[in-house]
């Protein structure tokens, strides 16, 4: 089961996803709102036993605190240690989720310390891909970084997965890998050179054809 919230501000989406098997659930990003996240879980018999930031920007870790005193859990980012399983959070990082495993994909660019979690046949992509867009950069170091994360992992993943971002900002709030490859600006941008121009003109792109 994949229920998405939408946390609030700038469209953020907070995501919890249960083993239907063992009723064992993962949070993903509860920020905002997280007490809506705790609630629910608790209302629908779902016991929460992980909770991750896709990365450490305030819109997606303002909600930690509270989240941990409602649940028990405290979110962990890039890097750090999770002592249930001995394990960081690391690229190549399985966690396990009743018959589901929680596979950590480090996915810099937007932030260095940006990570997608990719679970059955759903990757949450945080603010490294997100519907018809892709996440900000500041430097051309952090978009080369995000077309290399983008091409040689996520575009690596079967057409059929579905993708979960981290905010609302396209047509519809989720999509799939095909749908992304085969229609995304950015994504079909032929080369990295092509993707940085596209960054860097994105405003008279949208302008152009008519993008929210």
């Amino acid at each position: 089961m994949i229920k998405t919230f939408h946390t609030g501000g700038d469209r953020n989406l907070g995501y919890l996803v249960v083993d239907d098997s063992t009723n064992e659930g993962v949070v993903i990003d509860p920020s905002y709102d997280p007490g809506a996240i705790a609630t629910f879980a608790l209302e629908h018999g779902k016991t929460i036993v992980y909770a991750f930031n896709t990365h450490d920007h305030h819109d997606h870790t303002n909600g930690n605190e509270a989240f941990a005193a409602a649940t028990g859990i405290v979110p962990l980012k890039f890097g750090e240690l999770d002592a249930q399983t001995s394990q960081r959070v690391a690229e190549g990082a399985a966690f396990p989720l009743g018959d589901l495993q929680i596979q950590i994909i480090h996915t810099p660019g937007h932030t260095t310390d940006s990570i997608c979690l990719l679970i059955g046949d759903a990757v949450f992509t945080g603010d490294t891909l997100f519907v018809g867009k892709v996440g900000g950069t500041d430097l051309e170091e952090g978009a080369r970084a995000e077309y290399a994360s983008i091409h040689d992992k996520l575009l690596t993943l079967p057409d059929e997965t579905r993708v979960f971002p981290g905010h609302d900002v396209g047509t519809t709030p989720e999509s799939t890998i095909q749908h992304e490859r085969e229609t995304n600006p950015f994504l079909i941008r032929p080369t990295v050179e092509a993707f940085i121009d596209l960054k860097a003109h994105w405003a008279e792109y949208k302008k152009e054809h008519g993008i929210a």
